[in-house]
């Protein structure tokens, strides 16, 4: 049985201009710059530079005029030539929309040959023949960005005869790949780290310290990577001197030699600060970067035109259409500013009050004067929401005297000392750094000590949460933080 009733229910839904402001205010400077070049270009009613926005909103007052029904002959008029000036908008001819002083907005891409080319150049130095050759260039082709060849031989063996149709052995492939080694720069196309030393140390000149380095990494490397020094000073009988100068032969090779390739054709990022905080007479000064800030402005021209058509005593339909795309296109020029204008204002309110809250810090770069901050502190202070602060700290970058840093990088949970007072995690973390960076090599600190040591220093931790913080900041256990 069908029943019909009445339901109220009140939802609350987001408009398209709020969802188009929200992906605005989440884009840093250079994506952002694509975006305003995009919307120019799709607009012609929106123009670039400085300009006075008049006012064309009385244009519409009255809204019957589109709906007037009077017949009347649509020839009287050429709409072609009531639009003809946007064949070629204004907005293509006019310089960019930002001073000459500010920085080169272009993304450098590297240029040159590719890894694998600059390798397969290489090959043509040695006498290989047809098969050789076949799978030279197949090794060649299975060297990864960081320069090994991460596949066994059997694997490869199989893909040469389904692929290439070359039916080979391992021991051919080895050999091959014996000639693959030679290539530079040296260490490419080895199947682990510890072959990849091992050829980067066999084309050094020898030397009593470079002989001992291939030693320990050709017959000792386990207990080379763990840092059994007293194992490794047993076993080859030399002193602790001796073993010293090998392991600095060691860590003088390059652990992945194709990130040494300067050729690589790969987009280089570089991070555009979106805001500047400077310290001016001893008081912190924010400033928006100004490619943030564009001089847009509605059309002359397009305004002009609803003039034109409002003033006109005859009407036809095409022109009616024609009027209907402009007011569209105003309305969405019109939108576009505004909204321009609000991340503006929303960027510099949210960073202001982040500069504000962390004064201290901005004022000594010391970051154990970090407070606890979290979005919520600054969406209360600047009664915004709190995804509205995600936005921005989470892909903008903020030019300080002490580096550049990403803005969300300041936010950190916080935890009460022996005082009871809140400390940010990031000070407890950068204590521990330092710590960890005077403690003696030779025999580093356990987790427990050093939770036995954050604790003497007001800092009542647990040894678990000590190796969280420490793995964190990417630093190695004891046992790998040693050094002779």
């Amino acid at each position: 049985m069908l029943k019909q009733y009445l339901q109220f229910k009140l939802s609350q839904k987001l408009s398209p201009q709020q969802i188009q402001l929200m992906k605005l205010i989440q884009l840093p400077t250079q994506a952002f710059e694509q975006r305003l070049k995009q919307e120019l270009e799709e607009n012609p009613a929106l123009e670039s530079g400085k300009d006075k926005t008049e006012d064309f909103e009385d244009s519409f007052e009255n809204q019957e005029d589109f709906n007037d029904s009077d017949s009347i002959n649509a020839e009287d008029i050429n709409v072609d030539e009531y639009l003809s000036d946007d064949e070629i908008p204004e907005y293509r001819m006019q310089a960019n929309n930002y001073s000459a002083d500010d920085e080169d907005k272009s993304i450098p891409y590297a240029s040159g040959t590719s890894f694998t080319q600059h390798l397969k150049t290489q090959l043509n130095t040695f006498r290989l023949n047809d098969e050789e050759s076949q799978i030279a260039n197949f090794l060649v082709g299975s060297v990864d960005e960081s320069g090994y060849i991460r596949r066994s031989l059997s694997d490869i063996m199989d893909d040469l005869a389904f692929t290439q149709n070359v039916y080979t052995t391992e021991e051919k492939i080895e050999e091959v790949l014996g000639i693959v080694q030679q290539l530079d720069p040296a260490g490419v196309a080895a199947r682990d780290l510890q072959e990849c030393l091992s050829i980067q140390l066999h084309r050094r000149t020898q030397n009593p310290n470079v002989e001992l380095a291939l030693n320990i990494i050709d017959k000792a490397f386990e207990q080379f990577t763990k840092k059994h020094y007293k194992k490794l000073l047993q076993k080859f009988d030399i002193s602790e001197i001796q073993l010293k100068d090998a392991i600095l032969e060691i860590e003088r090779l390059n652990p992945k030699p194709g990130g040494s390739f300067s050729g690589n054709t790969r987009i280089v990022e570089h991070v555009v600060p979106d805001f500047t905080i400077k310290i001016v007479d001893g008081e912190l000064e924010l400033t928006l970067n100004g490619r943030n800030a564009p001089e847009l402005h509605v059309s002359r021209e397009y305004n002009n035109m609803l003039k034109g058509y409002k003033e006109s005593k005859d009407k036809s339909k095409s022109q009616k259409d024609a009027v209907l795309f402009i007011k569209q296109k105003l309305d969405a020029a019109k939108w576009f500013i505004e909204a321009i204008r609000q991340r503006q204002q929303t960027l510099f309110i949210t960073m202001s009050a982040i500069m504000h809250y962390q004064k201290e810090y901005f004022l000594t770069g010391d970051e154990r004067k970090l407070k606890p901050m979290i979005l919520k502190d600054i969406a209360d202070e600047i009664e915004m929401d709190v995804s509205t602060v995600s936005r921005v700290a989470n892909s903008k970058y903020v030019d300080t005297p002490y580096g550049t840093k990403l803005i969300k990088e300041f936010f950190s949970e916080s935890m009460k000392n022996d005082q009871g007072e809140d400390v940010s995690t990031r000070e407890i973390k950068k204590i521990l750094e330092t710590v960890i960076e005077d403690e003696d090599k030779r025999k580093p600190l356990t987790d427990e000590k050093l939770a036995g040591m954050l604790k003497e220093k007001g800092y009542p931790i647990a040894r678990r949460t000590v190796a969280k913080y420490r793995e964190q900041l990417d630093i190695p256990v004891a046992r790998l933080r040693k050094q002779i």
